[in-house]
């Protein structure tokens, strides 16, 4: 193929754009500044390793490390254990008879009690030197570093190293006064003993015995080197870490100490960088950029291997002499999914492991709870569940509903479908989410028309707990986490060869019906009940995202569906929102091509339910109508709904027919916002593994590269405002709307577009502001 100079001048002045994404952000989205002080633990500088996570903070001449470890857990079911012997079949009775009450004395009982629940681990306090203050605070992203800034010349640094599982400070000057260790307060609510300090001249320790023998260690250790001070600190647990736990973090701490920061310090710092390199995005908006990475940074600080997943805080457990707020647990109604959904375009698969190994590993607890619980064969994930996999109980409609290991289950199935890992396909993706079916299935039961329904529905978290809140079966949220389940888990069995299996789960998802959507072509609770307030989870919408379901490249009717469906939602307002509700809804938006509805939806998120660090506070905290919540809990899901919106803004590759085998097409920049005029991202992942870099000017792509993940067909939307792309390789062929390749793994397709003379101009809807506006009318309430 003979290459003109246009091309190579166009590639030239392309790749200026995006090798500003391939080579990384701009060093400025890279830095989270905090002026001090820091008087709280949830505006801290939070930093981790998956097991250890810690919280920078404080004031004046007074330095805070707040410690958690994510395995820190107290397993007791509550007094009486309210939940054992209680099943499905009980509380279909209790419905049946209208007995609410008796259903909650039972499952709010074993939730709303102090145990089980996450502890928080303990708190270090320096005192720094005379004549050391504290002025800021910062967190570099590119190393994972803390630091708390004393002037302009010096600064007390600290990372929690990615190779060991221990922290290190370093303190330039003089000594520190003091140095203490604070043992939590909280845990004396769970009539804990008090902890068992020890010491010697250059360390400090406590232990804290948990009521089921468990130990728990905080030690830190010092050491002058040259005009400074170090701090070692680990925590340590027994059984993991063996019964000597004092002896096992003497270990760590003495190690990291004679070793020396520098020394640890470098392989921590490798290891950001090979997290770092993996993808990255450049966008002209400075708020949504910084915000992205920050929330990339939380999946390598909270999400390893070897350690447990993200739950509602992360390794965050508050510190406030309080036990964490709705018990630090695994909410599987929408907080670990959604937690779950801004890693597969970045490629950061090895942290999305992190979360399914540790479900995979679950199933023998889950089976249990079908077998006991839900009287089916199979397995069943509790919405509400401990470390162990255990039910925590608590609303009994959303918290023992049956169906959200179907919506864990679509994890499973975009982790396939992003890496096209046969060997997880079949050890772990297809199993787990047939158990998970299996189990459903046998619940499952025709209707007078025939429809397959269970016996009991809710829709997460309609009418609270009420005797309301038990809806005609299926909810639109039951029906399309059923449906869902069933067409993934029809293409896996297709995928490994086993067509009886496929073609009986595409019987099942058929014969549940459609959804459910009212004379206004408006998707309803359920099929007796539309949606008439506002409402912080968008259950009703679920079968557009995050299912795909229902998509703009289906028929007119389901496009319909999805205008009416969402501009309703509109109509009933925000008074009933969380933060996460909006980062929910900009993906959507997203999804359906509203870039400009997705950016206003992100920028209210961004201004109104964030604290300063970045953490996702659920209320609005600026209390200007974003929401009639103004409370300030932080859960991350809300943060990682966002890195999800600014991919869907980036890159979209889903398949129009979900469970039907294939790729969907690669649809580059596809729900743009106006006043995002340039932007690039280098090595983002679209479904097949396909590795795709493009750079956007004047708002219109100018170049693509696409890297093949696997042999077979690969296509690319042309979404391009017919511009003709120059490709890098002859005899392209064009089919409706996408341009069609043939590939082997690794192959690279690459085109240039001719870069528009000028910015368009904006349409009527675009978002042109940078600080939304509440909407005038605040919305529907659910309870008027």
């Amino acid at each position: 193929m003979k290459i003109s100079p246009l091309w190579l001048a166009a590639v030239a002045a392309a790749l200026t754009v995006v090798l500003s994404a391939a080579g990384g952000p701009r060093a400025e989205a890279m830095k989270l500044t905090l002026a001090a002080p820091i008087r709280t633990w949830d505006e801290a500088v939070p930093l981790g390793n998956g097991l250890l996570g810690g919280l920078l903070w404080g004031e004046d001449g007074t330095l805070k490390l707040s410690l958690d470890r994510g395995d820190l857990w107290d397993e007791r079911p509550a007094p009486g254990n309210p939940l054992a012997g209680f099943t499905y079949a009980k509380i279909e009775k209790l419905v049946a008879a209208r007995d609410n009450d008796a259903i909650s004395k039972i499952a709010d009982g074993a939730y709303f009690t102090e145990h089980p629940t996450k502890i928080p681990a303990g708190r270090i306090e320096v005192d720094l030197a005379p004549g050391q203050t504290i002025s800021s605070f910062e967190l570099d992203l590119t190393t994972a570093t803390g630091r708390a800034m004393l002037g302009a010349n010096a600064a007390v640094e600290a990372f929690f190293s990615a190779a060991e599982p221990v922290a290190l400070l370093r303190i330039p000057g003089d000594a520190p006064r003091a140095l203490r260790l604070l043992a939590p307060a909280s845990v004396r609510k769970l009539g804990y003993a008090d902890p068992v300090r020890g010491g010697s001249r250059t360390a400090q320790w406590f232990t804290q015995t948990t009521a089921e023998g468990h130990v728990t260690c905080i030690y830190a250790g010092t050491r002058r080197v040259g005009d400074a001070t170090l701090i070692a600190t680990t925590v340590t647990f027994s059984p993991a870490d063996g019964a000597d736990v004092v002896g096992a973090a003497r270990v760590r701490v003495e190690a990291a100490l004679g070793a020396g920061f520098e020394a640890r310090l470098k392989p921590h710092v490798a290891w950001w960088r090979d997290f770092w390199a993996k993808s990255s995005v450049t966008l002209p908006d400075e708020q949504v950029l910084r915000h992205y990475y920050l929330v990339q940074y939380f999946y390598g600080a909270a999400s390893r291997t070897g350690a447990p997943p993200i739950p509602l805080q992360g390794v965050w457990t508050a510190d406030a002499g309080e036990l964490p707020p709705w018990k630090g647990d695994y909410h599987h109604d929408l907080n670990t999914q959604m937690t779950y959904m801004g890693y597969q375009a970045a490629g950061r698969f090895e942290e999305g492991r992190v979360f399914l190994d540790f479900m995979n590993d679950r199933l023998p607890a889950f089976r249990k709870f079908a077998a006991g619980f839900l009287q089916q064969p199979g397995a069943a994930v509790p919405a509400v569940m401990t470390l162990a996999g255990q039910p925590l109980g608590g609303w009994a409609q959303y918290s023992l509903a049956p169906v959200h290991g179907a919506w864990v289950g679509h994890l499973f199935y975009l982790h396939w479908r992003y890496t096209g890992d046969k060997k997880f396909l079949r050890d772990e993706a297809y199993p787990w989410c047939r158990e998970i079916g299996e189990a459903l299935r046998g619940m499952l039961r025709p209707d007078v028309h025939g429809v397959l329904v269970l016996p009991l529905s809710a829709s997460p978290e309609a009418w609270n707990n009420s005797m309301r809140a038990w809806v005609t079966p299926n909810s639109n949220y039951d029906l399309a986490c059923l449906r869902m389940l069933f067409l993934g888990n029809e293409e896996m069995a297709a995928a490994l060869g086993d067509a009886p299996a496929a073609k009986a789960w595409g019987k099942l998802a058929a014969d549940l019906g459609p959804l459910h959507v009212n004379a206004r072509q408006q998707l309803k609770i359920s099929p007796d009940e539309d949606l008439v307030f506002s409402h912080r989870h968008l259950a009703t919408v679920m079968g557009i995202y995050p299912f795909n379901l229902l998509n703009i490249e289906g028929s007119e009717g389901d496009r319909e569906v999805i205008r009416a469906s969402v501009h309703d939602i509109d109509r009933l307002g925000v008074v009933e929102w969380c933060g996460y509700s909006y980062t929910w809804m900009s993906a959507l938006r997203a999804r359906i091509g509203e870039p400009e509805a997705a950016l206003w939806h992100l920028k209210a998120y961004l201004h109104a339910f964030v604290l300063r660090n970045g953490f996702h506070a659920n209320g609005d905290q600026t209390k200007t109508g974003f929401s009639s919540m103004d409370y300030r809990p932080f859960t991350l899901e809300g943060n990682f709904l966002a890195c999800a919106a600014v991919h869907e803004m980036l890159l979209q590759s889903w398949n129009a027919r979900p469970g039907s085998g294939g790729n969907g097409p690669i649809r580059i920049f596809p729900s743009m916002p106006w006043r995002w005029h340039e932007a690039a991202f280098a090595n983002l992942i679209a479904e097949g593994g396909h590795r795709v870099s493009a750079a956007r000017e004047n708002n219109a792509t100018t170049w693509l590269q696409v890297v093949a993940g696997r042999d077979g067909e690969l296509r690319i939307r042309d979404n391009f405002g017919g511009r003709t792309p120059e490709w890098n390789r002859p005899n392209v062929t064009k089919t409706g709307d996408d341009f069609v390749f043939r590939v082997k793994a690794r192959d690279t397709i690459s085109a240039t577009l001719p870069k528009p003379a000028s910015i368009p101009p904006p349409p009527p809807d675009a978002f042109l502001d940078d600080v939304p506006v509440a909407p005038k009318s605040p919305g529907v309430p659910m309870y008027p």
